[in-house]
């Protein structure tokens, strides 16, 4: 691509080996470490589902077995093998016998190793192809339906109850959306668990439960078909759970998933031992099942100024693409984060917005990035706001981005109702198809405002990702160089779910899984 910003490629070249430095150095950390999430996750995958007589998930249940009995450095897929040769019975039929008291995992003979790993990878392998046939089911779905040009009109749902969910989503399908994002409901990312059934209750948005990601994908394949475009679900692979709900998105044959690498230690003060080793996992799954990952790099903007810390954007994107990498994700699913978020009260605020989207769009060329709306300085003014918009839809159009979220008017006053995102899709709509070559029909002055932007901004987050490279990145996040937000690598939610891995552990989805998607 050539520059229009004259950026200094070999600045960016400089910035990318300084994070994959980074990356590296934390991947040797998560290489000798597993987590009870980890493990839930490698349960589900080998088929235990549902709950027991107290509403328990049943992963949850055999993975604190595994814990309470000293064995979880071993991984649950050396126990969960090891009582199907001794017993006969299906990972779920062992999940069920250890909830009902009638199963201790430590008491059933040992079988050799190599015996274990083989009745594990058969049924390993029978889930690696269910999840390689969805992707393949959806690229039959866009091959025949078709979908719709980028950026995507991306639009949220968040009712509480999915069934309502599903009203509004097949809605927004009719009214031109190309993603439909389930919110999740506020606080879900700090439960240790997966809820379990179709839910009808919850604030601020709806549980991702695998019932309702089962719901929701029917619906949307639904008003597919009507309306002849395939319709993208996006739902949210963090928090406690990040590397679980990424398996539910996969067997449920999600498309998007939320999947950020710092997003939960920073945003939910989710220990950054826990959330480092469950953001590999996560990646690993959404690669192989082609699903598009969307970073959250816009939310540092939310607490830190927009022009001051924007370098701390890019310095993160850079971070999130090489931790991406080693999950074998290729860049075409790499969704970095940012947003439109400068108070819009700042002269020639628009120019430095286009300046930092195009920087975006030139250093990441192949990733579908996910552009996010201004939220931060929504007033209630419904009119003005619908006017950041619309100067958010002119940025996105000019500079090519992938994915975008769509502003909505009244951001700051109530959750969306249906004529809300109407008329935000409707705004996108018009400024696209009025300008959608616009981008390709300008250029910029050459050590004009703009470029000087964008060069300034590189610069500032190559020289941040030498000193995280020179310090580390855990010494970087307990400084609070990231959204201004401070925490420390033994502090947060969730530490005691971390554990090192015993020479003997073995974990057959990720030989299975990395690197498939290529």
């Amino acid at each position: 691509m050539n520059s229009k910003l004259n950026l200094d490629f070999s600045v960016v070249e400089q910035a990318r080996n300084s994070a994959k430095n980074i990356a590296l150095d934390i991947q040797q950390f998560i290489d000798k470490h597993t987590t009870v999430a980890v493990e839930r996750t490698v349960a589900r995958l080998l088929g235990v589902d549902g709950v027991d007589d107290i509403e328990r998930p049943l992963p949850n249940v055999i993975v604190d077995h595994i814990k309470e009995i000293g064995g979880l450095a071993e991984g649950a897929s050396y126990w969960i093998g090891n009582a199907m040769i001794e017993t006969g019975k299906s990972p779920q039929e062992i999940a069920e016998a250890i909830a009902a008291g009638q199963m201790d995992l430590s008491k059933v003979a040992k079988a050799p190793m190599a015996d274990v790993q083989a009745a594990v990878n058969k049924v390993a392998t029978a889930t690696v192809a269910k999840i390689k046939a969805n992707r393949e089911e959806r690229d039959a779905y866009l091959e025949r339906l078709g979908e719709g040009p980028r950026p995507y009109l991306y639009v949220i749902v968040a009712t509480g109850n999915i069934y309502e969910d599903i009203l509004q989503a097949q809605a927004a399908a009719r009214q031109g959306a190309d993603i439909i994002a389930v919110i999740r409901t506020t606080g879900q990312s700090l439960l240790d668990y997966v809820p379990y059934g179709p839910t009808t209750e919850g604030f601020g948005g709806t549980y991702a439960t695998q019932a309702n990601f089962k719901l929701m994908r029917k619906a949307l394949d639904e008003v597919g078909e009507e309306i002849g475009k395939y319709i993208r679900l996006c739902n949210y692979c963090s928090g406690l759970c990040m590397p679980e709900i990424a398996a539910m998105g996969a067997v449920e044959r999600l498309d998007v998933m939320l999947n950020d690498a710092l997003y939960g230690i920073l945003f939910r003060d989710i220990n950054m031992q826990r959330t480092l080793v469950d953001q590999f996992f996560s990646r690993i799954i959404n690669g192989f099942a082609g699903i598009i990952i969307n970073t959250g790099e816009d939310n540092y903007l939310t607490t830190a100024d927009a022009v001051e810390e924007a370098h701390t954007v890019l310095a993160s994107q850079f971070i999130n693409e090489q931790f991406a990498v080693l999950a074998g994700l290729p860049e075409e699913q790499m969704g970095l984060g940012h947003a439109f978020e400068m108070n819009p009260n700042i002269e020639d605020g628009f120019l430095m917005e286009l300046a930092q989207a195009q920087m975006a769009k030139e250093i990441f060329p192949n990733a579908p990035l996910k552009y996010m709306p201004p939220t931060k300085y929504k007033t209630g003014n419904i009119f003005k706001g619908h006017i950041q918009d619309a100067l958010f839809n002119m940025v996105a159009i000019t500079t090519g981005q992938s994915l975008q979220l769509l502003g909505m008017l009244t951001e700051a006053i109530h959750t969306p109702l249906l004529q809300d995102r109407a008329l935000s899709i409707e705004n996108a709509k018009y400024i696209f198809n009025n300008m959608r070559n616009f981008g390709n029909e300008i250029e910029f002055k050459q050590d004009g405002m703009i470029q000087k932007r964008a060069q300034k901004v590189l610069k500032e987050a190559a020289d941040m990702l030498v000193q995280i490279d020179s310090e580390g990145l855990i010494a970087t996040i307990e400084q609070g160089k990231f959204a201004g937000v401070k925490r420390a690598m033994d502090g947060g939610k969730g530490l005691n779910g971390v554990t090192l891995k015993a020479d003997t552990y073995f974990n057959p989805f990720i030989p299975l899984m990395l690197g498939g998607a290529k």
